[in-house]
């Protein structure tokens, strides 16, 4: 298009000149309507929609009706004449324009829910309610092949997962199936893939998480050949990256399996393909290696290992397992080194100052309490609490071997620690110095009790722990005054310190003061309810009250506590004795025998409850067993030969007595037991040489006399008429001593001559017989037959069929704090032991 200029006029000719335009209404064609610009109608449009469903409406933009440039496009026009709309580039038609005669809308942008063309029949309806709800998503085709692969690689997932969950509760074996069930779909998994074509897109990260939990899991059961088999799978494929560390799991497994040789190489394999950048794997592979080398006994290989880990990484650890490496191999100074350098290991622990709340802001004080007992403060503590106890073990172990005494070794690791950061172990180290002085019974040791001294002026913790500790030992040396003196001190520095409160109970107990010792125990218990010594101490300070009930309970509580005690079960076993009970006392002790099988007193007491039952045969059992586990008891012995006497058996009673001969010679009773045996079992000769040598023991014997009397006048020996003048003589002796102790003073003579009479039955007998519980036999037993009765006269009828042989009443002692193990002769004194207090 061309535009042609016409030529200005000059001045003085403006007036007179008029632009020539045409007579056009420039408003018009506004109200026109185009159907094309009603988006209402859209749906009912054939051509749109075809255009939507097919590519056509994809088509490039048709080019601008106007030809020319976009210059050339644009409308010239004043205010006074027409304008020419300019076509897009797009071939869109401008705003306004009007083309083929048709008027197009002022904008293409509508305002929401208003259109003008209400009066078109269409309804107001911004939100589009009218056209129902929308279509149902389509519902995926699961047939295709991606999908199988889709689901079938969310299921190897979910069993790895439940693998893995199952393991962690225990489950061992489950944790094994759902692995071998996960490696199961792994491999359909992967053959689909390949028959799909996709074998490119193998995802590797899932197959190596299958393998390894397989691997995992066989390790964890115990199959360790198929778990290495599964751990060299992984490793000898070169497509999974840094599968060289599980070599560090192979060496594990052979570590179990004792074979270290190969342990070391397969450590040194992993170590290998290890970077650098890794440091602290690499140093608890070395410490491994380490630890196998000591297995093995090569303590040289073990020392390098270590050595290079304190020089790059040094931890509590592996300082430990270095001085005793060099323990092993008897390097003294190398141990001093190895000493120092353990307690200069930094553990990287806040103070705990900051643990300790202020006053002044209550922000920050609910800080604190919140992370006092938080995992991080308590992981704190235990590392602490383990550094404490390698410092303290190793210097127990090295003090003898680093100088020529134990003393001036341990004194020498008290001074390191004091320079070290753990100046609060050097007390602890010098109470031990003496607490091991005690263990090794060393009693009368004057530096041990002047160690323990020293701390008297310490704070109250250290002054309490040593007063603890003598109190203990002069309670065991039988000093009660200083045990009650150092108790004092103990309580007076920790009030709260259970220990101090049972050794004053157990100094008040002593004194027969129960009422004030219970007292003691019940603090002690309000200050540590799980100390057990001082139940146990209250259950025996009750039952010296009589107060059985109560006492009944602590054991009880007790038993709840301690359940394989045989000592709280065997006082159980006895108050239900006291409290009339027998069936319960017998329960109790099968408990007892059944932790302790070979104690000879719980079996002779179950023995005893059995016979005041009337059980014999059960009551014969149980004091054939403590005897044969404890063959020198005179109550089980004297037991077993009154029932086989009963039993008519004679001869078998005979062993026993020789036996009680053997452990109480100077008890004349035992041996005329074995001569009545030799008689009563038609044995005259033998009777007659025990008798014989019974009267050279013991002359004076008037039983022994009559017997040999007897037998020389029926066997008609010439003997006869010396033993009848010497019965004669004794029985006059005896007279004469009655007669004395009548006029003479009654009390302590009658003591002492019933001392002096045979314990056989006989009244007249001239030797000393202490009244023991092992020496209550019956008075039906120890009769007798006169000298005018046959000497079949022994009947069954002459023993008493109701004896019973109790062990009479038990020494009780009560607990000083500590336990041990239990002894065979530790229910006699109802105690758990003389161990030392614990700090």
């Amino acid at each position: 298009m061309s535009i042609s200029l016409h030529h200005l006029p000059r001045e003085g000719e403006m007036e007179n000149v008029h632009l020539a335009v045409e007579e056009d209404d420039i408003y018009s064609g506004y109200n026109d309507y185009n159907p094309t610009f009603d988006s209402e109608e859209l749906e009912n449009d054939v051509g749109f929609q075809q255009a939507v469903r097919t590519s056509h409406g994809r088509r490039p933009p048709m080019t601008a009706r106007f030809p020319g440039t976009a210059i050339g496009a644009r409308p010239l026009a004043s205010s006074f004449g027409s304008r020419i709309p300019m076509a897009s580039s797009m071939g869109r038609p401008m705003t306004g324009a009007v083309q083929d005669g048709a008027a197009r809308p002022m904008t293409a942008v509508r305002a929401a829910g208003y259109t003008s063309s209400l009066t078109r029949g269409s309804n107001f309806d911004p939100l589009g309610q009218s056209r129902g709800p929308a279509p149902p998503l389509e519902a995926k085709n699961e047939d295709t092949p991606e999908e199988k692969i889709k689901i079938l690689e969310k299921k190897v997932n979910d069993l790895i997962e439940e693998s893995c969950m199952a393991q962690s509760i225990g489950a061992l074996q489950l944790a094994l199936e759902k692995a071998k069930e996960a490696g199961r779909k792994e491999r359909a998994l992967v053959r689909q893939r390949e028959q799909s074509g996709n074998a490119e897109h193998i995802n590797l990260d899932l197959t190596y998480s299958v393998l390894l939990n397989l691997a995992n899991q066989y390790a964890n059961n115990e199959m360790y050949p198929e778990a290495l088999n599964s751990y060299q799978v992984i490793v000898k494929n070169k497509m999974f990256s840094n599968a060289g560390r599980l070599k560090v799991n192979m060496a594990n497994i052979y570590v179990k399996q004792k074979n270290y040789p190969k342990a070391i190489k397969f450590y040194r394999m992993a170590l290998d393909q290890i970077s650098n950048a890794h440091k602290e794997m690499r140093i608890k592979i070395m410490q491994n290696i380490g630890v196998v080398f000591v297995r093995m006994g090569q303590y040289s290989d073990a020392i390098t290992s270590f050595e290079h880990i304190m020089s790059e990484s040094p931890n509590i650890k592996t300082g430990f397992n270095l001085i005793l490496c060099y323990y092993a191999i008897g390097d003294r100074e190398r141990m001093k080194k190895a000493f120092q350098k353990l307690i200069s290991v930094p553990l990287g622990i806040d103070d705990e100052d900051k643990y300790i709340p202020s006053n002044d802001d209550a922000s920050s004080n609910m800080v604190i309490e919140a992370i006092k007992n938080d995992k991080l403060h308590q992981m704190e503590r235990d590392l602490k609490v383990l550094a404490e106890k390698f410092i303290m073990t190793s210097a127990k172990l090295i003090a003898p071997a680093i100088e020529t005494s134990f003393a001036t070794g341990f004194d020498w690791c008290v001074d390191m620690v004091k320079s070290s950061q753990y100046v609060e172990l050097a007390n602890d180290l010098e109470i031990n110095k003496a607490i091991t002085y005690l263990r090794q019974k060393d009693f009368n040791q004057i530096e041990a009790v002047e160690t323990l001294k020293t701390f008297e002026k310490k704070d109250s913790r250290v002054k309490s722990a040593a007063a603890t500790n003598l109190s203990f030992l002069y309670f065991l040396e039988k000093d009660y005054d200083q045990a009650d003196r150092y108790a004092d001190l103990a309580m007076n520095a920790d009030r709260y310190n259970p220990a101090a409160l049972i050794n004053k109970g157990n100094t008040v107990f002593v004194k027969q003061d129960y009422e004030k010792a219970a007292e003691f125990y019940k603090e002690a218990l309000r200050n540590d309810s799980s100390c057990t010594e001082a139940l146990y101490n209250l259950g025996l300070t009750y039952k010296r009250l009589n107060r059985l009930e109560e006492a009944l309970d602590c054991f009880l509580k007790l038993h709840a506590i301690l359940r394989n005690s045989a000592q709280v079960m065997y006082q159980l076993a006895n108050i239900y004795e006291l409290l009339e009970d027998p069936q319960q006392a017998i329960e109790w002790l099968m408990q007892v025998i059944s932790v302790t099988p070979t104690d000879p007193r719980a079996l002779a007491k179950l023995g005893e409850l059995h016979d005041g039952e009337g059980d014999k045969s059960q009551a014969f059992q149980y004091y054939y067993e403590s005897f044969r586990y404890f063959p020198s008891n005179i109550d089980v012995i004297e037991w077993l030969g009154a029932y086989y006497i009963e039993t008519q058996f004679c001869e078998k009673a005979i062993q026993y007595f020789e036996r009680a001969t053997l452990i109480q010679p100077t008890q004349v009773k035992w041996q005329l037991m074995v001569a009545s045996c030799y008689r009563r079992s038609g044995n005259y000769q033998k009777a007659l040489e025990t008798y014989k040598d019974i009267h050279r023991k013991f002359p004076e014997n008037v039983e022994c006399l009559r017997f040999l009397v007897r037998l020389c006048t029926d066997m008609g020996l010439k003997e006869v008429q010396e033993y009848a003048t010497k019965l004669k003589k004794v029985e006059k002796m005896k007279e004469i001593r009655e007669q004395r102790v009548k006029s003479g003073r009654e009390g302590s003579a009658r003591g002492r001559r019933e001392g002096r009479e045979g314990s056989a039955g006989s009244a007249d007998s001239g030797h000393s017989s202490n009244s023991t519980k092992g020496e209550r036999l019956s008075a039906k037993m120890r009769s007798l037959p006169g000298s005018n009765e046959p000497y079949e006269a022994s009947s069954p009828k002459e023993i008493d069929a109701s004896y019973v042989d109790p062990l009479g009443p038990q020494m009780e002692r009560p607990k000083t704090g500590a336990k041990r193990r239990v002894e065979d002769d530790d229910f006699a004194d109802e105690e758990l032991g003389d161990d030392l207090l614990p700090e």
